[in-house]
């Protein structure tokens, strides 16, 4: 499916809302919710993460919409795999198998897939090589990049990149923040303007640690498989209500 900007007609209500001059250039989402969502349906867990498909997919059309340029989302943690091995075996081959049921459609509509995240043993090698696939094949688009934040956890990428720093020969003298920032798992992407978590949680939990130093937090009462779009603008919208002072005084 090609993305087409009138496909929603109900979504013109809550883009009519917003700056376009201000629209952030790098979105992040904490995608949680989808146990509780398939627990209050009596279904498995797992239920609750296959539903979440629909909402990051309908995220991703919605940035393009809106002219967002950076999406990234939180697949699974670090501290995810202590949850039951038949949950996290799930996770594994739901998120190899959405890489290869989404990948063409994603490059249709000119974005580009990147990862970010250690690549260690616990990774299952058909995974790793669905993920190269994916990045390889995407790897020219330009209308949005969605990293999946993969294996990731905030902590793990700051050691990572200052073991990287010390590993090219740094001194101490040299460890600056823009030195970290050269090392981290993405040093091209933006820093963060806004973070959206899902499920009415008020937590972090370890997601993008370094490059949230400056950005606004939205929370939310929807459950991520019943996100979409129109949520999206709803946060942009909170967003541009605020003053960004970035230390200074406003």
């Amino acid at each position: 499916m090609t993305f087409d900007p009138n496909c929603d007609s109900d979504s013109d209500v809550t883009l009519s809302w917003l700056d376009k001059g201000r629209i952030p250039r790098h979105v992040g989402c904490v995608m949680d919710g989808n146990g509780r969502w398939a627990q209050r349906r009596g279904l498995p867990r797992t239920d609750g993460h296959s539903a979440g498909e629909s909402a990051l997919m309908d995220t991703v059309y919605g940035c393009l919409e809106v002219g967002v340029s950076w999406l990234t989302v939180y697949a699974f943690s670090t501290e995810n795999w202590r949850r039951p091995a038949d949950e996290v075996r799930y996770l594994m081959n739901f998120n190899e198998s959405l890489l290869m049921r989404r990948k063409d459609e994603l490059d249709e509509n000119g974005v580009r897939i990147n990862f970010a995240g250690r690549r260690d043993w616990r990774v299952p090698k058909k995974v790793l090589r669905q993920m190269d696939e994916s990045a390889d094949q995407t790897r020219d688009n330009e209308k949005l990049v969605l990293t999946i934040a993969f294996n990731y956890g905030g902590r793990a990428e700051i050691i990572d990149a200052v073991r990287s720093l010390l590993d090219s020969g740094a001194k101490s003298s040299d460890i600056t923040e823009k030195a970290i920032s050269k090392h981290l798992y993405n040093p091209d992407a933006p820093e963060l303007d806004l973070v959206i978590r899902t499920s009415g949680e008020y937590r972090i939990s370890n997601f993008l640690l370094w490059e949230i130093a400056y950005s606004e937090l939205v929370f939310t009462d929807v459950l991520w498989p019943d996100f979409r779009r129109e949520d999206l603008y709803k946060a942009i919208y909170e967003y541009q209500g605020r003053n960004r002072r970035f230390g200074k005084i406003g």
